[in-house]
């Protein structure tokens, strides 16, 4: 079954993501018989000792069987691997929620490094690095000499020791960042109330959710957030998994759960048409059904598509932001006994509508791709009341700070920060609106039961007259 399954949907292991040609018309697979296969293992085991015995240079054994264990499952699809004893304790400490480096997820592509998504509050975060950026060179090597897993492990290192890396941007120029590895710790879910930049001061406050990635401990924080943010009587929600490159599947499903009051919220399916395991939300939304928007984009991959899918197909929240990344496969991690393990694809994942996410994403409700907002009217206009000479002052009015200079802010504020990020506004914006359709709802239904409740009432005196009558014989 697979739900007794180690499943894992973090986008962590070194994967080669090289473009599908969708005209190519797959052929059907030939089967090998055994005694096929049986000489195949011979071919392998002699271009091994071929190579071990004529190679120029002396060789490294263990090198070369990895690699090949490596290459076999690297043929299967993008995401399934050998995983070595370095490497499986590397994969364990990430799923752990702490780890040494850069804070950032990467994959190849063509034969490029690429960018998938930074961790928040991590060195490659702070530096500027964003999704979809390239990175050409390491410590000035180039990185289309080396595999992906040489590149993760030279952008390893103690924490405290620099590293420089060459990011190319897309329509930018390549420029050199120089960064300062350190021990990643993964906060998992942060939480704050919201309101519009330049909103009124008692204005109605939104539930912000920022959930970075899905950890052992995420579905607990998230409940956390709710009751404080509940406690707080915010007329809604803005869940946001922008750049969240997935986690445990177990942890996407139990944050879908938080929002539902019932339905279903992912199956997997695996090779056999027999092997479909289907997750439901159990009763009790921890939301009180107010209005959610989630916010997803280009980096928004796996367990943060599941939680997207879910509550779109239940029509539990509106998606808003730019497609998902589109990784909607599952991978187990069967350890070989020896410290080393593979990492192997065993199923698909499929949103409540039945849709794969496989190579396609989550495409939002409304579509609002990251901008820069130029304000083209001021807040108070030059001319007005308050512009003529000897004007009334409003004795109610609170005493305005002094706009500062962009020049005199070297560092944003939160405010500020959140006002520049569109994505957000514009998320709010609908939570707010959804906030007011909701309640104009409630007020209709409860004009239209009292109207109902006055035409019963009506009838039912009318008919007590007609009874209390006295009937002609």
């Amino acid at each position: 079954m697979l739900k007794k399954i180690f499943v894992f949907l973090f986008l962590v292991i070194p994967v080669a993501t090289f473009a599908a040609d969708k005209t190519k018309k797959e052929e059907p697979i030939e089967h090998l018989t055994d005694e096929q296969i049986y000489e195949q293992l011979k071919k392998l085991a002699l271009v091994f000792e071929t190579a071990r015995e004529e190679f120029v240079e002396e060789v490294d054994e263990k090198k070369m069987l990895e690699a090949a264990m490596n290459g076999m499952l690297g043929a299967l699809d993008p995401h399934s691997s050998y995983l070595s004893a370095d490497d499986f304790k590397e994969f364990n400490d990430k799923s752990h929620g702490e780890f040494g480096g850069l804070g950032i997820q990467i994959t190849s592509d063509r034969g490029a490094v690429r960018v998938i998504s930074p961790i928040d509050d991590t060195p490659a975060d702070k530096a500027g690095i964003k999704t979809g950026d390239y990175i050409t060179h390491i410590d000035d090597e180039q990185v289309f000499d080396m595999t992906l897993n040489q590149a993760v492990k030279k952008m390893k290192g103690r924490p405290g020791t620099k590293v420089k890396l060459t990011i190319v941007s897309e329509g930018k120029e390549p420029r050199t960042l120089t960064l300062k590895r350190a021990i990643i710790k993964v906060d998992s879910v942060k939480y704050e109330e919201k309101s519009l930049a330049d909103a009124a001061e008692d204005a109605e406050k939104i539930g912000y959710i920022r959930i970075s990635d899905f950890g052992a401990t995420t579905a607990k924080e998230l409940k956390e957030a709710l009751e404080k943010l509940e406690k707080k009587d915010v007329i809604g929600y803005v869940l946001d998994v922008r750049n969240n490159p997935g986690g445990y599947l177990t942890a996407a499903i139990e944050v879908a759960d938080a929002f539902l009051d019932g339905g279903e919220i992912v199956s997997t399916r695996g090779k056999n048409k027999t092997d479909i395991e289907r997750s439901y939300a159990k009763e009790g939304d921890l939301a009180k059904g107010k209005p959610v928007v989630v916010l997803i984009n280009h980096g928004s991959a796996s367990a943060s598509e599941i939680v997207a899918g879910a509550l779109q197909d239940n029509g539990r929240a509106l998606v808003m932001g730019s497609q998902s990344f589109g990784k909607g496969s599952v991978q187990q991690q069967k350890p070989l006994g020896d410290g080393t393990a593979i990492h192997i694809t065993i199923a698909r994942y499929y949103t409540p509508s039945g849709r794969s996410i496989q190579n396609e994403g989550i495409t939002p409700d409304v579509e609002v791709l990251q901008s820069k907002v130029e304000v083209l009217e001021k807040k108070e206009s030059m001319y007005s009341e308050a512009s003529f000479k000897n004007a009334l002052k409003n004795e109610n009015a609170k005493n305005k700070k002094a706009n500062k200079s962009e020049e005199d802010d070297e560092e944003l504020t939160d405010e500020e920060k959140d006002a520049l990020d569109y994505q957000l506004q514009r998320g709010m914006d609908m939570v707010i609106a959804m906030s007011k359709l909701q309640k104009r709802i409630e007020k209709i239904e409860e004009f239209s039961e009292e109207v109902d409740d006055k035409v019963d009432e009506k009838a039912e005196k009318e008919s007590t007259k007609d009874n209390d009558k006295p009937k002609k014989k």
